[in-house]
């Protein structure tokens, strides 16, 4: 298991440190580094990213900044010359607090504690897994099984569930990111379904509950391939 790392730093000094220490770790492999919180957005848009390490004092935009403006933050080890920080991470909930100078062993203790966090996470039954979303200043965990489908709705989307429909400021494309490719699929611009709850379909829509659902005609040998192996 290799996770997949981002750098985020304003020091070129301090990324060529961390890129060291990620290239001989057997646990981690680089995928980027960044100096601005726009590179590193780009990065995180555009890749799979299980770790970031996040300069807290970034430019323009600080790193707790940075981390609020994620809809769906990766796991997040800080750096920073300041312990005064070390407080206020907790709040975000942060993976490990990095003082400067790293060495390699407190950058391994680091790493330690996210894999054994990441191995717990994916151990978990797939009955179990859920997602965390904000909806009315909460966060509310909904459990995927209970998805029957996810409406695009302007700049929120609608999560229908077994015992409730909760509306949240989330794009589709960040939303679709955080569900297990085998068990959800994209059947049109707006709408995500689970393959389970799926009753039948025809070349043109997707049955849930009695509910017709437009299905794009580009999706319709995926979704056959897909409820082949559900």
């Amino acid at each position: 298991m290799k996770l997949r790392c981002l750098v985020l730093d304003k020091s070129i000094i301090q990324q060529k440190i961390i890129e060291k220490m990620i290239n001989s770790h057997p646990n981690l492999v680089l995928v980027g580094m960044c100096s601005n919180a726009s590179e590193a957005n780009y990065q995180i848009t555009k890749n799979k990213i299980d770790l970031m390490f996040l300069d807290v004092d970034l430019p323009i935009l600080s790193g707790f900044d940075f981390l609020e403006s994620l809809e769906n933050p990766p796991k997040t080890i800080l750096t920073s010359n300041n312990s005064e920080y070390a407080v206020k991470a907790f709040e975000y909930n942060i993976s490990y607090y990095l003082l400067l100078p790293i060495t390699s062993m407190s950058f391994n203790i680091a790493v330690r504690k996210v894999l054994k966090e990441h191995i717990i996470l994916n151990q978990k039954n797939v009955e179990e897994e859920f997602v965390l979303v904000k909806s009315d200043f909460k966060k509310i965990k909904v459990v995927l099984r209970d998805i029957k489908w996810v409406k695009a709705i302007g700049d929120y989307i609608k999560i229908v569930t077994e015992k409730q429909n909760i509306i949240v400021q989330f794009t589709m494309k960040g939303f679709e990111k955080m569900l297990p490719e085998d068990k959800f699929l994209r059947i049109h611009k707006s709408y995500i379904v689970n393959l389970k709850s799926i009753e039948q379909f025809s070349c043109k829509d997707v049955e849930i509950n009695g509910k017709s659902l437009p299905l794009s005609k580009s999706k319709k040998d995926l979704l056959s391939d897909k409820l082949m192996i559900v």
